[in-house]
């Protein structure tokens, strides 16, 4: 989904995790990188967070010198291992993460990606009008850089790993108001699969994960977001929306051995929406 309207700092910091909520030792001893929180909404939070509270060492990153003031609180409440900037969009700054994991780490265990841009205009309009400066863009920083960090990740998985982006149910039907990013989304899970075959033998696992309609920073640039999540909740199973907590919990799983036979798949955590017609 498109990052377009500036976030706004809530004071105090929801307690998404602190020392006392530690669920257990499920993830001790793994290390990863949470790439995309712009503030205490942002499901790359809720993933951060979890990942935490199950045992694990964490690294974050955030876009720019704006986003820096909401999520530094945000990673100095979860302990985050560190935390450094990157925009995939500038030359040397993805690099840059990877070139201090391994010098700090020395080895790399997941990645969380989790970031998605098009332009207003392109993002507002018919896919068919959509300008090819606005295309590039949105597939360069939404899919293009999952395969970046997969290479850059590669070497330093030397005991395997796991990489998770996240998707949407637009990707697989056509969502009004969603416009470019479900193409954008179709070819970032295709991607999935594709690496997830390249990179098996290396025991390097795959996913995508697709939450339902989450009112997080980058939703708020999708035109009558708020229409997508009263119809998601009218037609959901449970009647609901998921929470970015619960996204957190799935990916601790598909992290954790207990997933250790699975990869390439489109995990969808959206309340049961999509298996409704």
């Amino acid at each position: 989904m498109a990052m377009t309207d500036e976030a706004k700092p809530v004071d105090p910091l929801p307690k998404v995790w602190d020392p006392a909520m530690r669920i257990g030792d499920m993830l001790r001893g793994k290390r990863g990188l949470v790439v995309g929180v712009a503030n205490e909404h942002s499901i790359a939070f809720g993933c951060a967070a979890k990942l935490r509270a199950f045992g694990a060492d964490i690294g974050m990153t955030y876009v720019d010198e704006k986003a820096e003031r909401f999520v530094r609180p945000l990673a100095e409440q979860i302990q985050a291992n560190f935390l450094m900037p990157m925009n995939v969009e500038r030359s040397g700054e993805l690099e840059a993460v990877f070139d201090h994991i391994r010098d700090e780490w020395g080895r790399l265990d997941f990645v969380i990606h989790s970031i998605a841009f098009a332009p207003r205009a392109d993002l507002h309009g018919r896919v068919v009008d959509c300008s090819l400066a606005g295309f590039q863009q949105a597939m360069r920083v939404s899919c293009y850089s999952f395969i970046e960090i997969a290479r850059l990740a590669e070497p330093l998985m030397t005991e395997g790993g796991a990489l998770l982006t996240m998707s949407y149910y637009g990707a697989d039907k056509v969502v009004n108001h969603y416009n470019i990013m479900g193409p954008v989304k179709a070819a970032l899970e295709a991607t999935t699969r594709y690496l997830s075959a390249e990179l098996g033998e290396k025991g390097v696992r795959v996913f995508a994960v697709s939450p339902g309609p989450l009112k997080t920073r980058a939703a708020s640039g999708i035109d009558h977001f708020d229409e997508l999540v009263e119809a998601a909740v009218a037609r959901s199973p449970g009647r609901r929306l998921v929470d970015i907590g619960e996204v957190g919990r799935v990916v601790a799983f598909l992290v954790g051995g207990g997933a250790s036979g699975m990869s390439g798949d489109i995990i969808y955590v959206d309340a049961g929406l999509h298996n409704v017609a």
